[in-house]
């Protein structure tokens, strides 16, 4: 790769929590030739009230020691929320152990989702903001001991009168905590949907995310909020171009050449994409070979300014 992107690859199908899909997904990865891959830990129960369960992260270590990727990532909760009043404490535990886990299996990133809350009235989000860089700098602590990177990824509005960062504060978060421990991770397709949303210019979102970002999410999408949201069937969704897709790269109109010829990132970026084999595996060969194109893009930049051109004209 180069001295910024140094793996590609992709996310794992994620099973049933009995670890029957483990190996297979991640030999799939394995086969498409990619040096990078991000297990969804969460799906595959080895967490019980905070506490890692022995026998079945015993388990889990000896399948992945079968599959030596460059980079290994592991995908904390999906419903991980550092602005949670409610149940903060019970989501610190989960963390504590997920580091732990990513220790144990050799994983350099966890991913944690940005926060989000309802506001009481009169509230401006300052409390949650706080909150939620407090409790980050407690976990970057730890992580530092485990010699790990928690990546801090932005996430668009899911419901009305939702407090939610846009990526430009998520970068604003990672910068206030100033911890090697904790970056960002810019999520395109979720960036140009809070953008549209919130009608933010999405390119300068990206440019206040890149200078602290130390992981990268790679799908393809319209930008376009979930206007409906019942679908009878996932390629529906496609067919509309409505929502967070999970496409295959070329199969959204995010102009990616553009954006990888302006921005970098910090040394050490692993790019994945998440695209996985249930429903795209024919399309992760040619996927990869993309990727892996754009992160020659960079370091091009100083033809930044016809790149930007080149994106806006995309995105106009």
């Amino acid at each position: 790769m180069n001295d910024i992107i140094c793996a590609v690859g992709f996310c794992n199908r994620t099973g049933k929590g009995d670890l029957s899909a483990l190996d297979a997904s991640l030999r799939e990865i394995a086969e498409t030739g990619a040096d990078a891959c991000e297990i969804g830990i969460y799906a595959e129960e080895i967490i019980s009230g905070g506490r890692i369960i022995e026998d079945r992260t015993r388990r889990v270590a000896d399948i992945v020691r079968q599959h030596p990727f460059k980079k290994l990532s592991l995908h904390g909760q999906i419903l991980s929320n550092f602005m949670d009043r409610e149940h903060l404490q019970l989501q610190k535990k989960v963390v504590r152990s997920m580091l732990e886990l990513c220790n144990r299996l050799g994983a350099g990133i966890l991913v944690h989702h940005s926060g989000a809350g309802q506001l009481a009235d009169g509230e401006d989000g300052a409390d949650l903001d706080r909150m939620e860089r407090e409790t980050l700098a407690e976990m970057g602590d730890i992580a530092k001991g485990y010699g790990v990177r928690i990546a801090l990824e932005n996430i668009f509005t899911t419901e009305s009168g939702q407090y939610r960062q846009t990526p430009s504060e998520v970068a604003a978060t990672v910068r206030a905590i100033g911890s090697d421990n904790v970056v960002a991770l810019i999520d395109f397709s979720h960036a140009y949907i809070e953008s549209t949303y919130r009608n933010l210019d999405f390119l300068e979102e990206l440019r206040a995310m890149a200078p602290v970002t130390g992981h990268l999410h790679v799908h393809d999408s319209f930008g376009l909020p979930y206007s409906m949201t019942r679908f009878y069937h996932p390629a529906e969704a496609t067919a509309l171009g409505i929502g967070d897709l999970h496409l295959p790269i070329g199969w959204g109109d995010i102009p990616w050449e553009g954006i990888f010829r302006e921005l970098t990132f910090l040394p050490d970026t692993t790019l994945i994409m998440e695209i996985n084999a249930e429903r795209f595996g024919d399309q992760q060969p040619a996927c990869l070979e993309r990727a892996r194109r754009l992160a020659t893009l960079m370091g091009m930049a100083g033809e930044s300014g016809k790149a930007a051109a080149v994106v806006a004209a995309a995105l106009t």
